[in-house]
């Protein structure tokens, strides 16, 4: 079976290589005007999942993430107009240059061929990865977690039928439908026909995408987020960015886990802070010195665990600790952070420049929530995944990072002597 879709998938790239910009950025308005039609039956195809969610137990973050509103598939769909209306990268000249012997070089865009990426119950990310790949001229290949298995199965089911209407392979965009665990193994293993793997899950999936894949990975999504309320720093707006990074959506890698409070403030904003977070019914796990300062609020208040630091919270929980100074808020940054979001709240620009400089996270931000680590924020549209390592691409993976290059060389009948 796996050897089929990856063979189909192989072919089906090449062929959607050669699609112009118009024929891409029409297909891409086709598939959002069938979605926009078949509106109700994704919605009930959704409820039949959320319902099994509930009965097999699912933590309410799943379940956040499963779940597919009204105005939510609304923003998802607008997002599709949104990337055929962006410029599209294949063919692009990256940069150039004429050799000593007369050969001139350019770097072109060319699209990575067919992606497989491995995720767990978030039907937006199957539209995302569908439309950026179709752009790009990628084959895909989902496999997603059994949890939205309804949901994803009407979705696909509507792109494949646009895209064959337009004469164009359905077969562009292939989902897995059997969901053992010993599958993604053989997936892994497909390197004849897959050309990059992105997980989109916890760290078990990542650490049997690490160990056992021998195709590229392109790595993300796990967000250890934090923040940094430095010393100098205006106490009634930096809570409102905070209160932003934990409870816009909770369940996002972007959000918010572990704040990180200078000593010299935390005699102060600590009981403000509790205020706050009460209203937003967000419980507060303080390590021993920040618990001192956080009794008697209304907020919930446990003392924090420290294997807590390592993990993220998906929900209204949120670490607190405090440090004697920025460099030891760096230096646990560096310790229980994942690369992905973090941010520092002041009125220093010394200060801020120094947090930029030290902190190597994918995306670092001076006076704003970590939510905005996000392909539609950035303007690209939406994004395959938030990717957390060094190589090909970092932060949000849009258009541009599903793109790899090619170099061309232009002479007139040039040998090399």
């Amino acid at each position: 079976m796996l050897n089929n879709i990856g063979k189909t998938a192989k072919i089906t790239s090449q062929i959607l290589a050669k699609l112009t910009t118009d024929q891409k950025n029409q297909i891409l308005e086709k598939i959002a005007i069938a979605l926009k039609q078949e509106k109700t039956n994704i919605l009930l195809s959704n409820k039949k999942d959320m319902k099994l969610a509930k009965i097999n137990g699912l933590n309410e973050s799943l379940q956040d993430r499963l779940l597919l509103t009204t105005s939510r598939l609304k923003n998802i769909i607008d997002d599709i107009i949104c990337i055929s209306r962006l410029e599209d990268p294949i063919g692009q000249i990256i940069d150039g240059k004429q050799t000593s012997d007369g050969l001139t070089l350019y770097r072109y865009r060319t699209p990575i061929g067919v992606i497989c990426v491995i995720y767990e119950s978030r039907p937006n990310i199957t539209i995302d990865i569908a439309t950026l790949c179709l752009k790009t001229g990628n084959a895909a290949i989902l496999r997603s977690g059994k949890e939205t298995d309804n949901t994803n199965t009407t979705i696909v089911n509507i792109i494949q039928k646009t895209l064959k209407n337009a004469k164009l392979p359905s077969n562009a965009i292939q989902i897995i439908k059997n969901y053992d665990r010993e599958l993604i193994i053989k997936l892994l293993k497909l390197n004849k026909y897959i050309d990059m793997i992105i997980p989109r899950g916890g760290k078990e999936l990542h650490k049997i995408c690490y160990k056992e894949s021998i195709i590229p990975i392109l790595s993300g999504g796990i967000g250890i987020c934090h923040i940094f309320v430095d010393e100098f720093v205006d106490f009634n707006n930096a809570i409102e960015v905070i209160i932003n990074a934990k409870s816009q959506r909770p369940s996002a890698c972007n959000s918010l886990e572990t704040l990180l409070v200078h000593k010299n403030i935390a005699s102060k904003f600590l009981p403000m802070l509790n205020k706050r977070t009460d209203k937003e019914q967000i419980i507060l796990h303080a390590s021993k010195k920040a618990l001192h300062y956080l009794e008697e609020g209304q907020a919930k208040v446990v003392e924090l665990k420290l294997e807590n630091l390592n993990n993220e919270w998906l929900s209204l929980d949120l670490n607190i600790e405090i440090v004697d100074n920025i460099d030891a808020a760096i230096k646990h940054i560096q310790i229980y952070g994942s690369s992905h979001s973090d941010a520092i709240l002041t009125d220093s620009i010394k200060q801020a420049n120094y947090f930029i400089q030290c902190v190597d996270s994918a995306t670092v931000y001076v006076n704003a929530s970590t939510r905005f680590t996000d392909g539609g924020q950035f303007g690209l549209g939406s994004e395959v995944a938030v990717s957390t390592q060094k190589l090909h691409a970092r932060g949000p993976v849009g258009l541009n990072e599903l793109t790899t290059y090619k170099w061309v060389g232009y002479g007139n009948y040039l040998i090399r002597t």
